[in-house]
This record gives C-alpha cells, sequence and structure tokens, in this order.
C-alpha cells in the first residue's frame, strides 16, 4: 500500500491573515514542544515556529503565556453540512440510496455551511474536515476537505475538492437494500457490487485510452470516470467498515484491485490489528462515545483503539459527527488515552495522522513552515476534561474566541 494518494492539484489557497502567537507552550505535532514559542503566520500561512522569532512590527501580536498552541485538529470522517442538525428530512443529504453505486454524487454539491455543527467545530478546536457521503451504500460517492470556517462560500472553504471514495461493507448497505428485496442484500452481495464496479472500471479505462490513441469519440461516465480515478491512485478508498471479518473483505477487495485503503471506523479492527500493520493500511477509529447500537458494534471498546496503536497501525480519531457532536473530538483522544492509547499519539490522531492519510499534509495538520496559519490557543494541555479552546485562527483569521464566540462574515472580510 502507497503511503499518499497520488498528487493533484489542491484547491488555491483563501486571502488569509496575520498573526503571531506568542510565549505559550507550543505543540507543533511533527517537531519538539517549544517552551515559551512563538508561531508567526503571514498572508495565511506559517513563516517561522520557535523560540526566537522575529515579529514584524506590522503583524498583530496574541499573547499566549500559560497557554498551548496546536494546530487546528483534523476531522477526517465527518457527515457535516450535508446532516443538518435538527432540521429532519429536509437537511438529509448524506445517502442518495437510490442505487448500490453512487460514485458520481459528490458530498460537496450537499454541504450547507451555516448548519450549526460548523460553530461546534470552531468551539472543539477543529479547523478541517473530510466531509463523506453516509454508508447506505456499497459505494456512497466522493469526499471533500474543507475548512471549517471562513469562506462566503463552501467553495472558498475547500481544502482538495476530490479526497476519496466512500464506500460501505457491513450490515448498513445490506439493510437498505435488503429492505427493497434488491441486491446487495446479504454481505456477498455487497462485495459483488464493489467488485463489479472496479471490473467495469478497468474496462472502462481501456476502451478510453483505445479511443484517445484512435481519436475516436468516447461517451463518458462520472461514475466509471470516478473509480479509475481510485484504480490510479489519486483518489483514496475510504471503507466504511466496523466488524473484523468486513475488515478482511476490505482488505482482500485492496488488493484485488489495487487500491490505497482506509479502514474507516475499525471498531472491531484490533481482533486483526497484525494484520493492518503488516499490511500498512491505517485506520480512522470511532465514534468513540456511542452506545452498542447494532450487532457489527457488539464487541466495540474505546480501549481497541490502544490496542491498534500499539500494534503500529497508524491511527486517526473520528466523530463521526453528528453521531458524536463534532466538538467532543478532543475528548474522544482523552477518553482513549485513560484506556491505554498513548497521549502522543493521540494528539497525532487528531492532527498529522489524518492529514497524511488523506492527503492533506501539504496544507494541515501540523504548526510547520509552510503550512496554513490554522492555529489553536488552549487554556492549558487539550487532553484535559478541563481545558478548552479559548482562540481558533484559520488561515490566520481569527474565527472564534471563547469570549466572542464565532466571529460573522461581516467580521471577518
Amino acid at each position: 500500500m502507497t503511503d499518499s494518494p497520488a498528487p493533484r492539484p489542491a484547491a488555491p489557497r483563501p486571502a488569509g491573515g496575520s498573526v503571531a502567537v506568542v510565549g505559550g507552550y507550543v505543540v507543533p505535532v511533527d517537531g519538539d514542544p517549544v517552551e515559551q514559542g512563538t508561531v508567526l503566520v503571514r498572508d495565511g500561512v506559517i513563516v517561522d515556529v520557535g523560540r526566537d522569532v522575529d515579529v514584524p512590527a506590522d503583524v498583530p501580536v496574541v499573547d499566549a503565556t500559560g497557554r498551548w498552541v496546536l494546530p487546528g485538529f483534523v476531522e477526517a470522517h465527518a457527515h457535516l453540512g450535508v446532516t443538518e442538525e435538527g432540521v429532519g428530512w429536509a437537511g438529509a443529504d448524506v445517502n442518495e440510496m437510490t442505487g448500490p453505486n453512487m460514485a458520481a454524487v459528490r458530498a460537496l454539491d450537499a454541504i450547507n455551511i451555516d448548519e450549526d455543527g460548523f460553530r461546534d467545530a470552531l468551539e472543539g478546536g477543529v479547523t478541517s474536515a473530510v466531509v463523506k457521503p453516509g454508508s447506505g451504500n456499497p459505494i456512497g460517492g466522493q469526499t471533500v476537505a474543507i475548512k471549517t470556517w471562513g469562506g462566503r462560500t463552501v467553495d472558498e472553504q475547500v481544502i482538495r475538492a476530490a479526497v476519496s471514495v466512500k464506500s460501505a461493507l457491513g450490515e448498513n448497505p445490506k439493510r437498505v437494500y435488503g429492505e427493497k428485496s434488491q441486491t446487495p442484500s446479504t454481505r456477498l452481495g455487497v462485495a459483488k457490487v464493489i467488485r463489479e464496479a472496479f471490473v467495469a472500471a478497468q474496462d472502462y479505462a481501456e476502451a478510453r485510452a483505445h479511443a484517445a490513441a484512435e481519436r475516436e469519440p468516447f461517451e463518458r461516465d462520472l461514475a466509471l470516470e470516478t473509480l479509475v480515478r481510485v484504480l490510479d491512485g489519486e483518489l483514496v478508498w475510504d471503507q466504511h467498515t466496523h466488524r473484523h471479518d468486513d475488515i478482511a473483505t476490505a482488505l482482500r477487495l485492496a488488493e484485488e484491485f489495487g487500491y490505497r485503503l482506509v479502514v474507516n471506523h475499525g471498531t472491531d479492527g484490533a481482533k486483526i490489528a497484525d494484520v493492518l500493520a503488516e499490511k500498512d493500511v491505517p485506520v480512522i477509529f470511532g465514534p468513540l462515545i456511542t452506545s452498542r447500537s447494532k450487532v457489527e458494534l457488539r464487541d466495540r471498546s474505546i480501549a481497541n483503539l490502544g490496542r491498534l496503536a500499539r500494534a503500529g497501525v497508524r491511527v486517526a480519531i473520528t466523530t463521526d459527527h453528528p453521531v458524536v457532536p463534532i466538538n467532543f473530538l478532543v475528548h474522544q483522544a482523552s477518553f482513549a488515552v485513560k484506556e491505554g492509547l498513548d497521549r502522543d499519539v493521540a494528539i497525532r490522531a487528531l492532527t498529522v495522522n489524518p492529514a497524511s492519510m488523506l492527503g492533506l499534509d501539504h496544507r494541515v495538520g501540523a504548526l510547520r513552515k509552510g503550512l496554513d496559519g490554522d492555529v489553536v490557543v488552549w487554556s492549558g494541555d487539550p487532553l484535559d476534561m478541563f481545558s478548552r479552546a479559548e482562540r481558533v485562527f484559520i488561515s490566520g483569521n481569527e474565527v472564534y474566541s471563547a469570549e466572542r464566540g464565532v466571529r460573522e462574515r461581516a467580521e471577518r472580510f
């Protein structure tokens, strides 16, 4: 398995602000912490991090003495804006369940950035999120990485317009289509739908190449175009799967077609942690703070995250918002540490790990020169349940403070 998806031009960086956060305990995540450190952001981009940083006279200064300073958290698996809380059917745009293969649909086309979850994200220090279709279909559609605030439209918040394709194994798709008395109504049928789709994509790619070589017209198919991008390594395959046997099926399919797999949820994955580690397949684990609401969750345990990490599996943590409110992302990490997860791994699971798994580490996930100026000032150690995000900056613009709340668009532009 490759470590990151093939490069593709990312969205242009929006106009950013400038700020120097000084005097805090700076945790870059991909480097050693800095006592009384400074993070300097210029025009939306981090230009320096360290102890002795020259701050230009025209850059606003934020005193973080006695505080912790971290990169904004990255939520790797959310339904932010495609499932609007407290709205009902009118805001339920997470699953297009009119056919089992919905590779052609895009989460980007359904995101409402005025949904309350975006404000909650800022309160929890979450500055980036990968928004995904739901798990009702074997193939659910394209995902998108966005900032959690800052645009007049969602397009101005995009980090990468196409990150991955969401797919689901297990109970959800077999229930949805079993109730319709159509394929897939079993785990066998779910795997069949996925396998047939990729075989069709392979044939499509060959036919397209032949038509191009012969300069012949060619009829495009949006779903197959998307799946070819998965086969080419451009898009990750985000596989919803809880139970260990379904994870084994996910591994089997990935090896058969050669695409890059990221396991989403993996709550039963500790049973085959050594297999996942051996194959270098990362896991976006969670949500952690839930009940055993269905059969495939019977063996879910917060402690399973630590077991995966100790086996050598690279992990991220998800709320699966709105299953768990997105502002509780950091609290899930705290619970995981309590149940055996190394605390440094817990912080990486909120930052650099999800960014690298999904090809976003050129923009977010750490406090490093050249990355976006997404900086959060915490009142103390963020894994302490009593700590809170006091000030949040996205691309150098302050978008939230605990004192003033969320800064609305008119204040930021």
